[in-house]
């Protein structure tokens, strides 16, 4: 069994010890953050989101009702059909994922037992997993004596988790299990909470990824449905507004939560702060309420013509998206779905989906939206009816303007000030960032005790850096196979470690490493903005549940790499 239905499997693995190379791609993703405990900040996020998500369901509930109250039933039925449907769709995905994350071990599609300690578990084939199989098959339970006790708080909790997802009320169970998972981490031991760790990390990928699918398939047409109904009837009643702002900040709020949680989970990024969401989280509020207003002026006059421009805008963004080559999911086919389903967000906002520098497809794409927004808004002026005046059609477009604007300036602070990986100010923003990327992360892997490296093991690059291959880690300016200079040689560097002139000399003896449990996936790494298999694929994630679980030792997950033959038959990629 693969983790990738159409991967190639590995034919031989070399008997040669593997060794450990150290890398951006490959560096443990669990000693990033284990040892940093839950904060009261972490904990008033989730309680935030949890206001946001109750919020916007509520307001649209409630305005759905006052329709109905007032006989506009055609209203009242638009309204109640992007809450339910959306809802309900989540609802199925997120109920699908605990039938699987719930069920038990020996009746996965995986059946493998990893080790308890010092075995392999791999993604490849039954040969590989055989050994793992013999070796860790006294550590699991057996569900055969498995207790009546047990037995009944599994019903129970199949029962509650039933009844959770009938009630629509799937992400606020996920929700307060984040808030759980985070508060048992902050008042156990190391051990404990590092088990914690994993679990927290994947309940935040699942609620994010699920309230990002819900902002879109619900809070974004039900913002421009109420924004029409508003300017076609010429008022504003209160709870209109309210709907409309609760649906702005919902989506504004999940794009910053998204970026946020996809880049503490991956090792060879920085994390985001807090004081970045929120400015991120402002940039798309404006941004996309300047949008979707010029969407809902437009549609209030050309209902027809509207319907063709959204067509027409998305498919040009799905065949940019797809000309760019993203690298999300396991096939091809996959990804043209999830291509599709980003060209729907690339009609309100953008989302980044192909690493690299993003700034001149970002200014590429808000160029293309403002003119599409100018030339929306100055179509309703020039079309609109008699009842609108003057004074009330200039002071909707100078909204439509000042609100764009806003979200600029906003997108501007961000990537000028608070960005992640520094300030990008200019091409030698890349340069100064690996000097001192250098620095910082040297000194933060002693202070946590990390032994020294061996003279023979290439030390990690700064996680700000691009991947580089293994021919690209050598001294100074070594070369790629292909001969083109590493990453490291596209600048001038700030700070360089010369090789010495003699030999080294004979490292000193050092406590050997105890080594844990592996799981080897026969997958490569995916890059940035994808997420890591282990934390899509299902099967890994309760795989290293259960080795976390069973075993004092954290497992290391390898990846397959590409860059040489050698390290594809010895799966040395490690995280």
């Amino acid at each position: 069994m693969a983790a990738k239905s159409d991967g190639a499997a590995v034919s031989e693995q070399s008997e040669t010890p593997s060794r450990c190379l150290v890398g951006p791609e490959q560096r443990p993703t669990l000693y990033r953050y284990v040892g940093t405990p839950y904060t009261l900040v972490d904990c008033c996020w989730v309680l935030c989101a949890l206001l946001v998500f109750f919020s916007d369901g509520a307001t649209d509930l409630w305005l759905a009702a006052d329709y109905y109250l007032r006989g506009n039933n055609w209203w009242f039925w638009l309204t109640l059909l992007f809450v339910v449907v959306p809802s309900t769709v989540v609802q199925v995905l997120s109920f699908r994922w605990f039938v699987y994350d719930y069920s038990e071990l020996s009746g996965t599609s995986s059946g493998a037992a990893p080790a308890a300690s010092g075995g392999d578990f791999s993604t490849k084939g039954s040969e590989q997993r055989s050994t793992g199989n013999a070796a860790g098959a006294s550590s699991l339970p057996a569900t055969g004596t498995m207790s009546s006790t047990r037995r009944c708080c599994r019903v129970c909790m199949w029962i509650f988790q039933s009844v959770i997802h009938v009630l629509q009320l799937g992400q606020v169970w996920r929700y307060v299990h984040v808030l759980y998972l985070g508060v048992q981490s902050r008042f156990h031991g190391e051990l404990e909470r590092r088990h914690f760790y994993w679990r927290l990390m994947f309940e935040s990928a699942d609620i994010n990824m699920l309230r990002l699918l819900e902002a879109f398939l619900k809070s974004a047409p039900q913002l421009v449905l109420q924004l029409s109904i508003m300017i076609h009837g010429n008022q504003i009643l209160p709870l209109q507004g309210l709907s409309a702002s609760a649906s702005l900040v919902s989506l504004a709020w999940m794009i910053a939560s998204y970026q946020k949680v996809l880049r503490d989970s991956r090792d060879d990024k920085l994390p985001m702060s807090y004081k970045a969401v929120i400015v991120q989280m402002l940039w798309h509020l404006f941004t996309i309420g300047a949008r979707t207003i010029a969407f809902a002026l437009f549609a209030s006059v050309f209902q027809l013509y509207f319907g063709i421009f959204i067509v027409a805008h998305w498919c040009a963004m799905t065949f940019w998206i797809i000309q760019g080559e993203t690298d999300f999911c396991m096939s091809k086919w996959e990804e043209i779905i999830y291509n599709m389903v980003v060209g729907i967000i690339y009609i309100f906002c953008w989302f980044n989906v192909k690493e690299g520098r993003a700034r001149f497809r970002l200014g590429v794409y808000y160029c293309v939206t403002l003119v599409e927004n100018t030339a929306l808004t100055a179509a309703w002026y020039l079309h609109r009816g008699p009842h609108s005046s003057d004074f009330y059609a200039l002071l909707i477009v100078c909204v439509v303007l000042c609100s764009y604007a806003l979200g600029t300036f906003f997108m501007l602070v961000y990537y000028c000030l608070l960005h992640p990986d520094g300030p990008m100010l200019g091409p030698q923003w890349s340069c100064v960032e690996e000097g001192m990327g250098a620095m910082g992360l040297g000194g933060a892997e002693f202070a946590e005790g990390t032994p020294v490296p061996q003279q023979d093991v290439v030390t990690s690059p700064p996680r700000t850096l691009q991947r580089t291959t293994r021919g690209d880690r050598g001294d100074g300016g070594a070369m790629t196979p292909g001969g083109m200079p590493g990453d490291r040689d596209s600048c001038m560097p700030v700070f360089q470690v010369r090789p010495p002139s003699a030999p080294p000399s004979a490292p000193s003896p050092r406590t050997p490493r105890l080594e844990g449990p592996v799981i080897r996936i026969d997958l490569p790494r995916k890059r940035y903005p994808a997420w890591d298999a282990h934390f899509i694929d299902r099967r890994l994630r309760k795989t290293i549940l259960v080795l976390e679980t069973t075993s004092p030792i954290t497992p290391r997950i390898q990846y397959r790499s590409l860059t040489n033959p050698k390290e594809v038959t010895e799966y040395e990629t490690t995280v």
